[in-house]
């Protein structure tokens, strides 16, 4: 058993003064930082965002009610905080070891070999400000050959204005195990940061699908990053949905193993001066692994979209195969898209791809509509939706199908979408 200092086991207790120290030299990322240089994150220095004691009683069931999936087992936090009372899961298998981090962290020995292993405190600021003062999150662990029937729901909920909120949580797959995870971000209207980090652990021939969905409030700001660690023909899909917040920055990366797979897929949607930033990096680091990434952005009013994804293949990953493609509509003229897909090969037997597009709508496809009897206004909607559907119709889970696609039509520039054409 390890050691406890201030009611935290010893190895912790290193890591977060460890973290604190890069952060106290480095502060947040710059944009004179390469992965940055689109980003400009010191409207967020300049506020005043501070820890808070979770509000137990603010009203909340709104966001339960919307949001929280009945045919899943959920798990609830206020404010960064786990509540029980609010979260279901009846008929957990027992074979699945659900704990909230403050927990796990005082009970479960083992979790120096994953807190902080797929990913350093040096990656950059935010990182290292949520290792240094994350106080609680989740702990999801599947045992070897467990296949779970239903999805894993972590719904995160926001109450509080000018508040920081920093979780830090673990997934962990066993050898052969399958599931499906959920993450889920909302809040009240209110200016606040949320700085959540979520490491994944995939076994050997173990399958994970993690679905993020960031609909935070107009005002928020959001920093969420998702770091996996695949073993050997261990599969992790990934699904982002980047919609709400004001300022959003989400980091997505994976190192593979020999015959690992890995599938990205993500949409943002921007309206307004909303600035949404998506940052992707695989490592092939064993021969014959796969990748497939596909992004997708639409962006309108003065919104401002960025995609930088980076394939890194080692000189020992021979047989790689891997595929990249970013794809941008721009709805309005003031609107921005800065795309930036990077392929790094230092092996000399793979098949690896990129491809990137900005544009406007197709005026021949618009013309071909409207020969059919379909006004201007509604052609041009209905070949956006097309292009945004792509990326729902890829959620094979009914509930949270239609849950996307509640939050694209809410939120999505066009007026007057019909819900059938999706």
């Amino acid at each position: 058993m390890n050691a406890v200092i201030n009611n935290q086991p010893t190895w912790l207790h290193v890591l977060r003064d460890k973290a604190l120290t890069q952060f106290a030299e480095q502060g947040f990322p710059s944009p004179r930082a390469e992965e940055w240089r689109y980003t400009n994150v010191s409207a967020i220095e300049k506020k005043r965002f501070l820890p808070v004691v979770a509000n137990m009683s603010a009203d909340v069931q709104v966001f339960l009610a919307a949001y929280q999936l009945k045919d899943a087992w959920s798990l609830v936090l206020v404010d960064g905080v786990f509540r029980a009372d609010l979260s279901l899961l009846a008929d957990l298998p027992n074979s699945v070891n659900i704990m909230n981090m403050a927990a796990a962290l005082n009970s479960e020995s083992c979790l120096n070999q994953y807190v902080g292993q797929a990913v350093d405190s040096t990656e950059h600021g935010f990182v290292a400000y949520n290792t240094a003062h994350f106080t609680d999150g989740l702990l999801v662990k599947i045992s070897e050959k467990q296949v779970l029937e239903k999805p894993i729901q972590v719904l995160h909920i926001a109450t509080q204005a000018d508040s920081l909120i920093s979780t830090r949580s673990l997934i962990i797959a066993e050898a052969m195990a399958e599931g499906q995870i959920i993450e889920t971000f909302v809040g009240f209207d209110n200016a606040y940061l949320t700085a959540a980090v979520t490491e994944v652990f995939v076994g050997d021939n173990a399958n994970i699908t993690l679905t993020k969905i960031q609909c935070e409030a107009e005002k928020a700001y959001h920093f969420g990053g998702t770091y996996s660690k695949q073993a050997r023909n261990g599969r992790f899909t990934h699904h982002n949905f980047a919609l709400g917040s004001l300022l959003a920055r989400s980091d997505i990366h994976s190192d593979l193993e020999c015959a690992a797979e890995c599938e990205l897929n993500g949409l943002y949607l921007g309206i307004k001066r909303q600035h949404l930033d998506n940052h992707t990096r695989i490592n092939h680091n064993k021969p014959h692994g796969i990748s497939r990434e596909l992004y997708k952005g639409v962006l309108n009013d003065r919104a401002r979209g960025v995609f930088q994804g980076r394939v890194i293949v080692a000189e020992d990953a021979q047989k790689t195969d891997s595929a990249m493609n970013n794809r941008n509509l721009l709805l309005s003229a003031d609107a921005e898209a800065d795309t930036k897909p990077q392929l790094e090969i230092y092996a000399d037997d793979v098949k690896c791809s990129h491809g990137v597009t900005v544009g406007q709508l197709d005026e021949k496809s618009v013309f071909y509509l409207q020969s059919r009897a379909i006004d201007e206004a509604e052609a041009r909607n209905m070949l956006t939706f097309a292009f945004a559907n792509e990326m729902v119709a890829k959620i094979n889970i009914p509930a949270l199908h239609d849950l996307v696609l509640m939050e694209v039509l809410k939120r999505f520039p066009q007026q007057g979408i019909e819900q059938g054409w999706l």
